[in-house]
């Protein structure tokens, strides 16, 4: 027992330190790990179907040198060489000299083709020798998907992506983001692999063990008409005022439904791109849009009516020292509230609030919360990073309340918002009162059959009184319709819309940095409303131009008109619709297929060729179909209700 003993010490001691170097080898060498293979993302489509982010599936293909017979290898070599000369268009004599040196050196992954689409990929397992499968043939296929967007940089942010970078940090900028996880993701597959050198791995089969789930496919509120004239509007205007960035973005006024939204930004060479997603992302002062909601609460509160008169003083006011100008010098003199409105007087609308609650500030920050503008709130959207709003509160001890607040605040100072967050309200008052929450899809989807609808939602029935809200609306269109108005430029005796001017100081504390905000937002057309809309631009050249109407202004126009040049919404007629009985039945018929048979054959006799190749490659089992003719299936090799195995042939003819 003791020479026993003393020999199982010296073999492990031998094992452990004179022959470990070799079995570690042997180990690595054999390693296999079950890889996650990705799930083919879901399509991103427009509200009329087209196609605004897909996953197109591509292949790289290799070939083990080892694994093939003596004989298999040389009778196959020409053929394999001639095919990948046809491809490529080099010497069949190169690729013979590559795969002989590759099965000397046994090299079990010699890699043929890389991010190859789906019908090369089909053309190279039709090569010699690789049409022999992994075995005996030595085929090695790896599977990974590219999301691709055929409308280019248009709509590229807030279509939105999913990123994984190497430390496992995960960006979902847009649409894709917001609702990536839950529904474009799928459920991902496995698939062994099996070590075979430093940092590479060889799949053990040409199939994989578990199958990944597509995604569902989401289709988004986005009209690619209304988006495109909204991209290549603000991108013009950009461009002309050398802007640092911008963004639009056009609501469908009854529903929420967010009809384009872009957002532009200059990189350091001067290119315009969809740099980050301001429209719902960016919180800024908004300058003489906020009067708006400041008369909203006087109005509701019944302290002050339109027709009361208010002295501008020459265009000057202070408050502690601080100072409120009006852009003209020397003010509007006495004006009625809806004339300080229409040409956006500082010092009127000021002077207004500033009686009606300087003895009562809370009453108005209260008001401004029942209209759903609160401090640190948010819209509650699904994209994820919209910003919060900022209203500063006498009871909320954050250093943001002072003596002036409520006067900077009255004409849009102290205050801020996201640009989507100002187009709600403003959409609120072009609705009659009832704010809708923004909404960026319409439905989830699996093939035809809808899994998830989306509808509106209403965030207040009803933000002021019926009353208020005309008045709102009155003064929005006086701003287009009146010569003296701010927007007046833009009026258009064929064409009626309603809105609001901003120019708001940016960096106003630092008099070397200062910039401006220019901004328009509204609705058209003027009486029942079809679509609000807002365009902000940051920092135009001052030099070329930085108020409102003449930056962000034209902006809405042109957007407003082409939208009813382009898509005309009156006396629109409905196209007929004409149902192909026999269509319909094929397409159920083989919707049922799918759906019911994933691991047995089904019975393919009497459809059509191309539909029964479609629904047997994408069950769940890896099969190979030998389609003989076209036209409609006569025949199938497999009965029906037979279970189908991997790798398992099938002969359709077809006449």
């Amino acid at each position: 027992m003791f020479v026993f003993g003393l020999a199982v010490v010296f073999k492990l001691v031998s094992l452990q330190f004179l022959q470990g170097d070799k079995y570690k080898s042997l180990v690595e060498k054999q390693a296999v790990k079950n890889v996650t293979i990705p799930a083919n993302r879901g399509n991103v489509y427009a509200d009329d179907g087209s196609l605004l982010a897909t996953s197109i599936p591509k292949y790289n293909i290799a070939i083990d040198a080892v694994v093939s017979s003596n004989k298999l290898f040389e009778d196959q070599i020409k053929g394999l060489c001639d095919s990948l000369s046809g491809y490529f268009g080099r010497p069949s004599a190169d690729y013979d000299k590559l795969i002989r040196k590759a099965r000397i050196n046994k090299d079990q992954y010699l890699l043929l083709a890389r991010n190859i689409g789906y019908s090369d990929y089909l053309r190279f397992r039709g090569f010699p020798l690789l049409n022999k499968g992994a075995i005996p043939g030595g085929l090695i296929v790896e599977q990974n998907t590219k999301r691709e967007f055929p409308m280019g940089s248009i709509a590229r942010r807030t279509i939105g992506y999913e990123h994984i970078d190497d430390y496992g940090n995960v960006t979902r900028p847009g649409i894709d983001g917001a609702f990536g996880v839950k529904y474009l993701r799928g459920v991902d597959g496995k698939r062994w692999k099996q070590k075979i050198g430093k940092d590479k791995w060889k799949p053990l089969t040409d199939y994989n063990q578990i199958e990944p789930q597509d995604g569902y496919d989401i289709y988004t509120t986005i009209d690619v008409n209304i988006q495109d004239i909204a991209h290549h509007a603000l991108l013009e205007q950009l461009d002309k005022y050398k802007a640092d960035h911008g963004c639009v973005v056009v609501m469908e006024t009854k529903t929420g439904e967010i009809k384009a939204i872009s957002n532009l930004g200059r990189s350091s060479k001067g290119v315009y791109y969809e740099r980050l997603n301001y429209a719902v992302g960016e919180s800024h002062e908004p300058g003489s849009t906020f009067k708006l909601m400041a008369l909203a609460a006087a109005f509701e509160d019944k302290l002050v009516d339109t027709s009361d008169v208010v002295d501008t003083e020459k265009g000057v006011i202070s408050f502690y020292g601080k100072k409120v100008r009006d852009s003209k010098n020397g003010g509007y003199g006495k004006i009625t509230i809806s004339k300080a409105f229409e040409v956006s007087s500082n010092t009127g609308i000021v002077k207004v609030i500033d009686q009606a609650y300087r003895k009562q500030p809370s009453q108005f920050i209260d008001r401004l919360y029942r209209m759903n503008l609160r401090h640190n709130d948010s819209l509650g959207i699904p994209i994820i990073g919209e910003g919060k709003m900022t209203i500063p509160d006498p009871r909320i001890k954050n250093g943001r309340w002072s003596g002036i607040a409520l006067q900077w605040m009255a004409y849009g100072y102290g205050v801020s918002f996201t640009p989507l967050q100002t187009l709600t309200f403003y959409n609120a008052i072009a609705n009659d009162g009832e704010m809708v929450k923004p909404q960026f899809l319409k439905e989830v989807k699996e093939f035809d059959n809808v899994i998830v609808p989306f509808k509106k939602e209403v965030i207040n029935a009803q933000v002021c009184s019926k009353e208020t809200v005309a008045k709102l609306q009155q003064l929005l269109k006086n701003v287009v319709i009146k010569k003296h108005g701010t927007g007046h430029r833009l009026y258009n005796e064929n064409f009626s819309m309603a809105g609001k001017t901003g120019t708001c100081q940016k960096d106003y504390r630092d008099k070397d940095k200062l910039n401006y905000i220019s901004s328009f937002v509204g609705y058209f057309p003027a009486e029942n409303p079809k679509y609000s809309c807002i365009v902000v631009i940051h920092e135009p050249d001052k030099s070329v131009g930085y108020y409102g109407a003449d930056v962000s202004g034209p902006v809405f126009q042109k957007i407003a008109q082409k939208i009813f040049t382009d898509t005309p919404i009156i006396d629109e007629v409905k196209s007929l619709e004409i149902k192909s009985v026999l269509a319909e039945q094929e397409f159920e018929n083989y919707y049922k297929l799918a759906k019911t048979y994933k691991t047995v054959m089904p019975n393919v006799v009497g459809m059509p060729a191309m539909d029964a190749l479609t629904l047997l490659e994408n069950m769940h089992v890896k099969v190979k179909v030998n389609l003989q003719g076209n036209g409609i299936v006569k025949t199938q090799s497999v009965k029906e209700h037979i279970k189908l195995s991997d790798n398992q042939t099938i002969i359709l003819t077809a006449s």
